[in-house]
């Protein structure tokens, strides 16, 4: 699209679509979005910077992405300051919000937008035009149950801002989040379940590569359990594969043995093909992650970021059904984890993969009819 050509008039539906940048996970379950609304006859715009926007772009280069700043929350390197290093970060969160709303209401006059689409960005909703949110985390769990409550009912002060909620999940007991997607009280905005979303489809292939580490997640976590699982794999006999899960980063081999082969970042057709050629994987238990391994249906070790109560819980959720087998980064030791998965039975789960299809074409003839 010619970036010239955005102001003229539309005689199909223009979305704009932003997703939160707290880790990569909101963006890469967002392409399988995009790519639906496109096959739809829809007009996408994307509002991301950084990552966000150097992922998209090499995913969709041809979309226009209008920068827009992220919350830019940074995570405690210990676990015990979580909360507080969280809570200092309020004010500049609720800037953030109050500036994206502004942002919003702009861009909606500027470029015509027809329907806007928020993956957990709280800000983007705005009364003029029909606004969705995505979250898989309508109970946010904080891992501090005093606040749960407190924190769900700040959560569903925002969400119940926009038109609707699509969450990334089954709508039945079969479904990945447990608590998260299924909470007791739910918003008073229509909910609807869009079936699991991955960019990702299994294939037929052999096995190439021993082990693959997905690193993914916000700093200074990311580089912590990289710097940890570098340092153990200087013995593992077998082939490596490590996506570092930076799209814009550089890669220094100062510390990574030669026979180590190392990726900043891969295409979906490239990191789907990898994943499938790998025996073992040790990964985030983030959401998105999750999501892509159910698709392929692919055995993982899967270590929560330290702090992050949602991965927390889903690591213990998921270990309990018997999907994954999970364990926590203080003292990780990838020998004694790649012992104990030969030992883990694992259960499959046949899940509905979204998203679906119906829902999206029936909200882009309301919009549509509005015009």
């Amino acid at each position: 699209m010619i970036v010239e050509n955005i102001n003229k008039k539309h005689n199909k539906p223009r979305i704009l679509l932003s997703p939160l940048d707290w880790g990569l996970g909101h963006t890469t379950r967002c392409i399988p979005l995009i790519a639906t609304l496109l096959k739809q006859n829809a007009e996408v715009l994307i509002a991301a910077e950084t990552a966000s926007a150097s992922l998209l772009k090499k995913e969709f280069p041809s979309l226009v992405i209008l920068p827009l700043k992220g919350y830019e929350i940074r995570y405690s390197r210990q676990k015990i300051g979580f909360g507080l290093k969280m809570a200092l970060q309020m004010p500049r969160l609720l800037r953030s919000i109050r500036y994206e709303r502004k942002w919003l209401a702009k861009c909606i006059k500027e470029h015509k937008i027809d329907g806007v689409i928020s993956d957990n960005r709280f800000g983007f909703s705005n009364p003029s035009i029909p606004c969705i949110f995505i979250t898989h985390q309508l109970f946010i769990e904080t891992g501090f149950s005093s606040l749960n409550n407190s924190v769900q009912k700040i959560n569903y002060r925002f969400i119940n801002r926009f038109n609707a909620c699509w969450v990334p999940d089954d709508a039945s007991d079969n479904n990945l989040a447990g608590k998260l997607s299924h909470p007791a009280q739910m918003p008073a905005i229509p909910v609807h379940y869009l079936g699991i979303l991955s960019r990702f489809k299994p294939t037929i292939t052999d096995t190439r590569f021993d082990l693959l580490i997905l690193l993914s997640g916000p700093e200074p976590q990311r580089s912590i359990f990289e710097k940890m699982l570098v340092e153990q794999v200087h013995n593992f006999k077998g082939s490596i594969v490590i996506v570092r899960g930076l799209p814009s980063g550089t890669i220094s081999r100062e510390s990574i043995p030669e026979n180590i082969t190392v990726h900043n970042h891969l295409p979906a057709n490239e990191l789907n093909l990898l994943i499938q050629q790998s025996g073992m994987i040790v990964a985030r238990s983030g959401y998105s992650t999750v999501m892509d391994l159910v698709s392929l249906q692919k055995k993982a070790i899967l270590v929560p970021t330290p702090g992050q109560g949602e991965q927390e819980y889903l690591a213990a959720h998921l270990l309990e059904k018997k999907l994954f087998y999970t364990t926590q980064q203080a003292g990780f030791n990838l020998d004694e984890a790649l012992e104990a998965i030969k030992k883990f039975e694992t259960n499959k789960i046949d899940i509905r993969q979204g998203p679906d299809e119906k829902l999206l074409a029936n909200w882009l003839q309301q919009l549509l009819d509005r015009q």
